[in-house]
């Protein structure tokens, strides 16, 4: 069967997606500017479209590309250096340079590609950028998608993604940030600012801040790809696995935790028939890596911890609530915020009745930092509701109804308002 066009540009996609990483990333140390180096590789992507439906595609698709790339940086860092040096001395330098560079087996490139895909993510998560400009910079260099993708998944206008890629390669270069890891003291608080990039992409794939669905696979699976490759990259880590080991456990429960009409299903009403054991025992793995490198105490494997509670019980009722409480405990201590409380304020109802619950989630309604938060009043509603306190239940929740921007979760909050009404 004769091999189409459009057959050609579903091939160039899937390769795109698999390697422009790992392009972008190789180039991005010749040229030591993240933003040539996309240009390049865009360059290259460009000359498969044209010549790939033509000549066919290559047997070796990922080098081709590489090659490509590579043939043009040459060209602008001759344009770049021309007039001071004759044309042929140059490019023989340049090549010199380039092949010195190479690595000298296939053990060696896999590192080097390995050390450049490191080195592009802390530059594309650099604290330099705003938190918006680093999650759609990390979307569009590592993880393969396109503006029109971003824009999608996160419900803005293409041109606002694309001013966001480019204020953040052009504060990348004006700040000269370097290509490399960071060391020492250093790398703790910018492996925090990665993990952060990730695990918001992946929040907003689990439960979408917007819109008309309650979730987004979409962007779960992008920030589990992240994840898993950031494991592979930085092994000795425990805070990675602790994240990795979150988002498996959560990822876990997507299938059970939308209905057949995409209306959401609340943790303690799900079918855990649904949930993905691979996923769980992929999850269990990463909390057994982490806590085997002295890292159980860290934030993201304390989080794992609780979910991986909610993943060992068969049932809602055989969830271990004391445990949870005892987690939230620790993670509050570690890394106090309100919305730690207030989840550990729900723990507290599960283990300790939802009069004790409430308690700790009213002394949160003075905080600035959930002033407006849907999910204090939900909360609140959901505490009320157990305590048989309908009119005040019915009020919180049509409060929180009120508040999301999520169509789904909207329409969950007023169904459950109207429950509340006297018998």
């Amino acid at each position: 069967m004769a091999v189409t066009a459009t057959d050609t540009h579903r091939v160039i996609e899937a390769v795109w997606r698999i390697e422009s990483p790992r392009l972008i990333a190789s180039l991005a140390r010749v040229m030591r500017d993240v933003g040539r180096a996309e240009e390049l590789a865009q360059d290259a992507l460009v000359a498969a479209l044209e010549q790939w439906p033509v000549s066919g595609v290559p047997d070796n698709p990922a080098a081709w590309l590489m090659a490509t790339a590579k043939h043009r940086a040459i060209d602008q860092l001759r344009r770049r250096a021309l007039h001071a040096r004759k044309e042929e001395d140059l490019t023989r330098e340049i090549e010199e340079q380039l092949e010195a560079a190479a690595p000298a087996s296939v053990d060696d490139a896999e590192q080097e590609i390995g050390d450049d895909l490191l080195r592009l993510v802390f530059t594309a998560c650099h604290p330099v950028l705003a938190t918006d400009a680093r999650v759609a910079l990390t979307l569009r260099l590592l993880g393969g998608l396109t503006t029109a993708e971003i824009a999608r998944a996160f419900l803005v206008t293409e041109p606002t993604v694309a001013q966001r890629i480019v204020r953040a390669k052009r504060a990348l270069a004006d700040a000269r940030v370097p290509f490399e890891v960071p060391r020492g003291e250093e790398l703790a608080l910018r492996l925090a600012s990665v993990l952060e990039v990730i695990y918001l992409i992946f929040n907003e794939g689990y439960a979408a801040t917007a819109g008309d669905d309650w979730m987004r696979p979409g962007l779960c699976e992008d920030a589990l790809r992240l994840g898993r490759m950031l494991a592979e990259l930085a092994p000795g880590e425990p805070e990675v696995y602790g994240l990795v080991a979150l988002m498996e456990i959560q990822a876990s429960r997507s299938a059970a935790r939308v209905g057949l009409s995409g209306e959401p299903i609340l943790l303690l009403d799900q079918n855990r028939a649904r949930w993905d054991q691979l996923l769980i025992r992929r999850g269990l793995s990463a909390l057994a890596r982490a806590e085997a490198l002295d890292g159980a105490g860290g934030p993201y494997a304390l989080q794992a911890a609780i979910a991986a509670c909610h993943a060992r019980a068969r049932t809602a009722d055989e969830t271990d609530w004391p445990r949870i409480v005892g987690y939230y405990d620790r993670l509050a201590r570690l890394a106090p915020s309100p919305v730690v409380e207030l989840n550990r304020a729900v723990a507290v109802s599960m283990a300790f009745g939802p009069a004790t619950g409430l308690a700790l989630a009213d002394a949160l309604t003075s905080e600035p930092a959930l002033a407006g938060y849907h999910h204090l009043s939900a909360v609140r509603g959901d505490l009320l509701f157990k305590l048989e306190r309908l009119t005040e239940a019915r009020a919180e929740f049509e409060r929180a109804a009120a508040l999301t921007r999520n169509t789904r979760e909207r329409d969950l909050l007023l169904e459950r308002a109207s429950r509340c009404r006297p018998a």
